[in-house]
């Protein structure tokens, strides 16, 4: 299941997105110049994020902490920050502290991601469970807990979550990825129907069948 470990690559690079929106309940509640520092602050966090000054936007998460100990989006970031250096430890302390302060399914799916980079699939399995009690309706979820079912050794949980991910999102990579853990279990038959139903997908009707290159995974 090679291209689920891309996914997880892609889910790395896209962890940002799920904190992109600005907070506004506390800065709504201080000075307007402080309000106005704060606001600044967040964009000099993501666009250094973005171009990855990652110092620069410690700096600037730091500085929003100090002021608003209890921003659960400013120790997300900062989390992702430290994830993307690989100190992990580091980031998953941000994601807990976050996820104390305000509960949310990327939080805790972010600390399953660190977990399973570490090679810690218990503690990630955990932590996806957890996301998906709270939000289940994104296939990258379900696609990330089937990685770190193959890696328990759970053949059956990780072909009931790429399923699940397939009903959510059927479109060709997640069915190839589908496909390979068929391939994987000895379910040849299934497999071959599913990567012959994302060609049909990925080609338009009426044309002839090609060799390209692997699609790569959207960053």
């Amino acid at each position: 299941m090679h291209m689920l470990g891309l996914l997880l690559v892609a889910l790395f690079g896209g962890m940002v997105l799920y904190y992109r929106g600005l907070p506004s309940n506390p800065a709504l509640e201080l000075p307007s110049k402080l309000s106005e520092r704060l606001d600044k602050l967040w964009v000099i966090a993501q666009q250094s994020l973005r171009d990855r000054k990652y110092l620069r936007a410690e700096k600037a998460l730091l500085t929003i902490l100090r002021v608003d100990e209890r921003n659960a989006t400013a120790y997300n970031r900062l989390g992702i920050l430290y994830a993307k250096q690989q100190e992990y430890k580091d980031a998953i302390e941000c994601f807990e502290i976050a996820q104390s302060l305000e509960p949310s399914a990327s939080s805790l799916h972010n600390v399953g991601l660190i977990y399973y980079e570490t090679g810690n699939y218990p503690k990630a399995a955990l932590a996806f469970e957890q996301a998906l009690e709270i939000e289940s309706d994104l296939s990258a979820r379900h696609i990330a807990y089937a990685k770190v079912q193959e890696k328990l050794g759970n053949e059956k949980k990780m072909i009931e979550s790429l399923e699940r991910a397939i009903e959510i999102d059927p479109i060709p990579q997640t069915l190839n990825i589908l496909a390979d853990a068929y391939e994987r279990v000895g379910e040849q038959e299934l497999s071959v129907k599913l990567r012959e139903k994302a060609a049909r997908m990925i080609l338009p009707p009426g044309k002839a069948k090609r060799v390209t290159q692997p699609r790569k995974v959207v960053m």
